[in-house]
């Protein structure tokens, strides 16, 4: 195809809904074999474009052309046969179906003409896809998605998206779930659909994917196009100014703030086959760094402190004292509170309004021998809301309907609003864009200015760094090694413990 010709292009959209415009006069293009970032802080438009293009949404006006025709997509249906799919940021498994069901949804392999599925053959199928990405030793077609990890279930949402042969596919944040091998593995399989002429749209937070993979970059900003560049003529300050539309040049701001005592230890925490002999303990003041590949363990011992998961042996003491944990409710209780990495699952509930899912583990502020003050209940969460500047119409909108990092924002605010003196944060910016990054790092050390403890699970490298006052390294459900250094912090050094000392 040359130079001058696109296999998809939107021209001029735009898109509003009540009370707010999302999109202004957008256009992007897509060449075969071409991975075309799209990058803007969250709220930008880019998941709205996209869903425009899989006729999830409609547009207000513009065009879509593809292969050079003009073409009108009313639904995702009409996508895939075009050509074109997606790999949403949000994973949505069946979870009760099997491995291969789930790729061959709606496509299911049949004895010829009769209704009855040929199993043997969808699961030989299914094989052969797991097979490409070296995940066939791992996971069998076989299996029900309710036996995967995050990171697994969405390595099938890649290979679903892969498996209708599509021309054009769409990536929402592919690796925020992802181990770097897993990672690895995928940017393999880019390469290859590149090679056969598949056109990939990659959307993104991390800058290091994007300088990478992409062969052009796109911009938006609040609804509008900034530009689209050749990565060639990139830097990745010039980048991050056409996304915020300003210079950030201290992401990661110095935590100066004065170091207490030991509010919470946790001794030989065990759970046979997870997590084994875990101890370590946190200062108020400080914010301790635990690093490790998915599946090192670390969520599950924070998720067992917490009282969401069982705890085989071991030991709790918050400032000094033994306390029980055995349910989230007993947590609370010790000011103990968790923002989990799953915002979907245990974080948030998506079709309700910000207001009640900030509200959902907070009521004891605003009611009284069970009845509910609500103008109280109004005034916290907006102040709340405010505090952690969550993007939104008002109070009232539908957690759904607002970006990955507004969402974010929310799980925070709700964990703020019980007052912590521990906060456990887990990948507390996945899926969350530069700008707001930074909110959430002068965020994070504000809390830490006025005393609380925070444990901050993260797998981003530079952000551990960055931000941890002390860094736990965790491999096969144990601790392998301690940083207390910042001038001492070593990324390859972390990285042979978190492949278990190797």
């Amino acid at each position: 195809m040359s130079e001058d010709k696109y296999i998809l292009e939107v021209k001029n959209i735009n898109k509003s809904f009540p009370g707010a415009k999302v999109l202004s006069n957008v256009q992007l293009s897509l060449k075969s074999g071409e991975l075309h970032a799209l990058m803007g802080e969250n709220g930008a438009g880019k998941s709205t474009l996209m869903k425009i293009i899989m006729g999830i949404y409609t547009s207000d006006s513009g065009e879509i052309y593809f292969e050079q025709k003009p073409v009108v997509i009313k639904d995702a249906r009409d996508a895939l046969k075009i050509g074109i799919s997606m790999i949403h940021q949000e994973l949505s498994p069946i979870l009760e179906m099997t491995v291969a069901e789930n790729i061959f949804i709606g496509r299911e392999s049949r004895f010829w003409w009769t209704p009855f599925v040929n199993r043997k053959a969808q699961n030989d199928r299914a094989g052969k896809l797991l097979k490409q990405f070296n995940m066939d030793k791992i996971i069998k077609p076989s299996m029900k998605m309710k036996e995967l990890n995050i990171a697994q279930i969405q390595m099938m949402e890649i290979i679903k998206a892969v498996s209708y042969d599509s021309k054009v596919i769409i990536m929402d944040e592919p690796t925020s779930s992802l181990s770097e091998k897993e990672t690895s593995e995928l940017f393999k399989t880019i390469d290859l659909l590149k090679k056969h002429g598949v056109g990939i749209i990659y959307i993104t937070h991390r800058m290091e994917e994007v300088f990478e993979l992409a062969d052009r970059v796109s911009v938006l900003r609040d609804g509008e196009y900034i530009g689209c560049e050749e990565m060639a003529d990139l830097t990745k300050e010039k980048l991050i100014h056409m996304m915020v539309g300003r210079e950030l040049n201290a992401v990661y701001p110095q935590n100066n703030s004065k170091k207490g005592e030991v509010v919470l230890e946790i001794k030989n925490f065990c759970h046979k086959g997870v997590f084994e002999n875990v101890s370590f303990g946190v200062r108020s003041g400080e914010i301790l760094g635990l690093a490790g590949l998915v599946g090192a363990g670390r969520s599950e011992v924070m998720r067992a402190l917490i009282g969401y998961d069982t705890l085989e042996s071991g030991e709790i003491y918050l400032k000094g004292k033994k306390i029980s944990i055995r349910h989230p409710k007993d947590a609370k209780r010790n000011h103990i509170t968790l923002a989990s990495e799953d915002r979907k699952e245990l974080g948030l509930v998506l079709c309700r309004s910000i207001k009640e899912n900030i509200s959902l583990q907070n009521a004891d502020k605003y009611s009284r021998l069970g009845f509910m003050f609500h103008n109280k209940e109004k005034q916290i969460c907006e102040s709340i809301t405010k505090k952690v500047t969550v993007k939104m119409n008002g109070i009232s909108d539908e957690v759904n309907k607002l970006s990955g990092g507004n969402q974010q924002k929310v799980v925070i605010a709700k964990c703020l609003l019980s007052e912590p003196e521990v906060l456990i944060i887990d990948e507390p910016t996945r899926g969350i864009d530069i700008g707001a990054k930074a909110e959430i790092y002068k965020m994070m050390l504000e809390l830490a200015n006025n005393g609380i403890a925070i444990i901050m699970i993260s797998s981003e490298m530079p952000e551990l760094i960055g931000m941890s006052d002390r860094i736990l390294v965790m491999a096969g459900g144990k601790i392998r090694g301690e940083f207390t250094e910042k001038s001492n912090y070593s990324q390859v050094e972390i990285m042979k413990l978190a492949f278990g000392g190797i």
